[in-house]
């Protein structure tokens, strides 16, 4: 090598150290704000789901007190059964400890102080006591006190009832009018605060990272630190503190109420603290994580990458050694043409290995024949294809990434996995795609974009809902063959925050959806000449099996195209639905006021329902008495007393069994999650309640609950 090679040669490596630093750099400062972002999501999701999960014993604590406030004010006049109302309360609802009425002082003559308390003891038993003793002045208990002065429902501050529960506790009390409106007693349920404990205690997105949740008054409810729960509000302890940088502004973030995030810097450390309330208690929660816990792998990928990069920069001198030497440079680019193409043949491997390749896919079932297939123009292309059956719903979605070769392969192969995370969790294509797209976007650094159609096929009775991303419109096959019609949605990674519209058709049995990218109808010939929509349709016209069908098309698009490169990529899923008891299906439906006065109505429909399917009289009288029941509880617990609502009725009959589906927007209650009650104790020992859902399970053959975009669906059917 020269002189002037060799200062060549150096150049070109000052040149490649210094783009290799500045690419770290740059990878560092996006990989920093991808973890903090992350970080950030985990800890606002596990936020999310543990106050979902406080909300459900909240709204269960406040459910149980609410439907038993009627019970207690009909008991005004009857001092001696309140107790029972306290007993019933505690027993029907497993996350209630305790329960009194207590008496406003003065209200009954006879019994100036009356407060009967029923809590369940450690061993899972109930115990009566009273509350109103000299050493215990209830009157003077913020549990009594707030909700007198509020008139309405009231989260205690969390104490330790050394006069009932014996347990740190809180409790939430609703006030009684007698029927002339007097105040005349408070409600209440104990929620003891153990489960709060574990359930926030537990919660861990990183290692070091640990959870607080603060009260009301600011006091430590759940800490690491458990000799500080309950001693001193959180303002107490910051003002303790020698350096309260950030932490003023964050105490006051929580006690506000708020929800967010802050950064916060103690003694040189910074920490990152997520927080959000809960709803109608005062709590507030917060996860804490330090900032070294955030970046730990990303400095130790950092190291690896330094380490990378000198191996990158002596791999660039071995090269620049090899260019000066005519035929060992040929040698060497040779071996890196046959590394790439063995790269190539291993990625294109890699990305057929993603979607589903055996068919029949299902050959357990005979209600679907379905097959698909890819043909990249590529060693790697950037179409998809995937399906798979959950909850007797079939998941499916084809998709053209924008561009060719490796970048669009990637692209598809994250595409893909988002469908299969977001599907796994919703029925919804509109919210699967609308996630989709707000992920890709997020990421969408080199401008690509992706057209996809994304159903999901409800296999019992052939419902599809559907959203199509830009994608070309499907072909229906049923009778005639139409293009299905879709939403002009844009396609994804395009727009953050786009809506993307759902929509629905039903398939009946024998028919048919092909779907397909571009790469179909835009095959050219060498005259420049496109295979076609109409092509395609005189291919689907003779019916086949699916991958019959397939088969047919590549071969007339390979007979077409001819000696013509292939240009685009070329993916086809054909579905065909071959679920025959749908075809005998038929419905009726009957909406209902949440008044009992209706249940005329509904009985001349149900009536009318057992004698179309021609039932057994014996049978179609228990069918009666089951639908009526649960009807019944809808119509005068599902609403707020004194609130209007609507309750719909829809029957569904198929060939071998009758469906009664049970809707209403009412608040949430899962009646199949009861027990069943104990119809082996007497009518005294026995509690009010629980005898209908049970009543509903021994006629019908299956009931099923399900809460869906904010209604009530209950399923009661019978095999006919």
């Amino acid at each position: 090598m020269n002189k002037k090679g060799s200062l060549k040669a150096l150049l070109l490596v000052i040149i490649a150290a210094a783009t290799l630093e500045v690419t770290g750099l740059v990878q560092f400062y996006f990989s920093q704000k991808g973890i903090r972002e992350e970080a950030g999501m985990r800890a606002e999701s596990q936020l999310d789901a543990t106050r979902n999960r406080i909300m459900d014993v909240v709204n269960q604590a406040e459910a149980a007190v609410r439907n038993s406030v009627w019970i207690a004010q009909w008991c005004m006049n009857y001092p001696d059964s309140l107790q029972r109302v306290c007993w019933r309360l505690v027993e029907d609802n497993p996350v209630v400890v305790g329960s009194t009425v207590a008496l406003v002082p003065g209200y009954n003559a006879r019994r100036p102080l009356l407060a009967p308390y029923v809590f369940r003891n450690p061993e899972g038993e109930l115990q009566a006591l009273s509350l109103a003793t000299e050493s215990y002045d209830y009157p003077s208990q913020e549990w009594f006190v707030k909700p007198l002065e509020t008139g309405g429902g009231y989260w205690s501050e969390p104490y330790v009832d050394t006069g009932g529960g014996e347990m740190l506790m809180t409790t939430y009390s609703m006030p009684i009018r007698d029927y002339n409106g007097k105040l005349a007693a408070v409600l209440t349920a104990d929620i003891s605060l153990d489960w709060l404990t574990e359930l926030v205690g537990n919660v861990k997105v990183y290692p070091q990272a640990f959870s607080i949740m603060l009260s009301r008054s600011g006091r430590l409810m759940v800490s690491p630190a458990e000799s500080l729960v309950m001693k001193k509000t959180v303002g107490e302890y910051v003002s303790e503190m020698d350096d309260t940088t950030g932490l003023t502004g964050l105490t006051d973030a929580l006690m506000s109420g708020r929800s967010g995030n802050m950064a916060v810097n103690y003694k040189g450390a910074t920490s990152y603290v997520y927080f959000s309330p809960v709803e109608r208690t005062g709590w507030s929660m917060s996860i804490v994580i330090p900032e070294s816990d955030i970046y730990a792998n990303l400095r130790s990928i950092g190291t690896i990458v330094m380490l990378l990069q000198v191996l990158g920069l002596l791999l660039i001198i071995f090269m620049l050694r090899s260019f000066f030497k005519g035929e060992a440079r040929y040698k060497a680019l040779d071996q890196k043409r046959q590394r790439i193409e063995g790269e190539l043949h291993i990625a294109t491997g890699i990305q057929m290995s993603m979607v589903p390749k055996s068919f029949p896919a299902f050959p357990e079932r005979h209600d679907l024949d379905m097959a698909a297939t890819i043909v990249p123009a590529k060693e790697v292309g950037g179409d998809l294809y995937d399906f798979f059956i959950r909850d007797e719903k079939l998941f499916f979605c084809v998709g053209d990434v924008s561009g060719k070769g490796i970048p669009a392969a990637l692209v598809m192969a994250v595409t893909r996995t988002s469908f299969r995370n977001l599907s796994s969790s919703t029925c919804s294509p509109g919210r699967i795609v609308t996630a989709m797209n707000d992920s890709l976007s997020a990421m969408n650094e080199s401008s690509m974009f992706v057209t996809l159609f994304c159903g999901v096929l409800n296999l019992v009775d052939g419902n599809l809902l559907y959203c199509n991303a830009g994608h070309n419109p499907p072909r229906i096959l049923t009778d005639a063959i139409r293009t299905l019609p879709v939403e002009p949605n844009l396609p994804l990674g395009i727009m953050p925050g786009f809506e993307y519209k759902e929509q629905e058709t039903v398939l009946k049995y024998d028919d048919a959806i092909f779907l397909y990218t571009d790469g179909l109808t835009e095959a050219e010939n060498i005259n420049h000449e496109q295979f076609g929509e109409e092509r395609t349709d005189a291919v689907l016209r003779q019916r086949r099996s699916a991958q019959g069908h397939l088969e047919a098309v590549k071969k007339a698009v390979a007979g077409f195209v001819g000696e013509a490169e292939q240009s685009d990529d070329l993916t086809m899923l054909f579905v065909h639905y071959l679920n025959q008891t749908h075809s005998e299906m038929k419905e009726r439906s009957i909406e209902l006021l949440n008044d009992v006065r209706q249940i005329p109505r509904m009985a001349e429909f149900v009536e009318a329902v057992v004698a179309e399917k021609k039932i057994d009289n014996d049978v179609a009288m228990g069918i009666h008495l089951a639908i009526e029941e649960a009807v019944t509880n809808v119509m005068m617990y599902a609403y707020p007393e004194g609130t209007e609502g609507s309750v719909e009725l829809k029957a569904v009959m198929t060939s071998d069994r009758l469906s009664f589906i049970l809707s209403d927007s009412g608040k949430p209650f899962d009646p199949t999650a009861a027990p069943d009650p104990d119809v082996t104790a007497s009518a005294e020992d026995r509690p009010i309640g629980g005898l209908g859902i049970h009543l509903v399970r021994r006629i019908m053959d299956s009931v099923q609950y399900e809460r869906k975009d904010g209604k009530n669906y209950l399923t009661m059917t019978k095999n006919i």
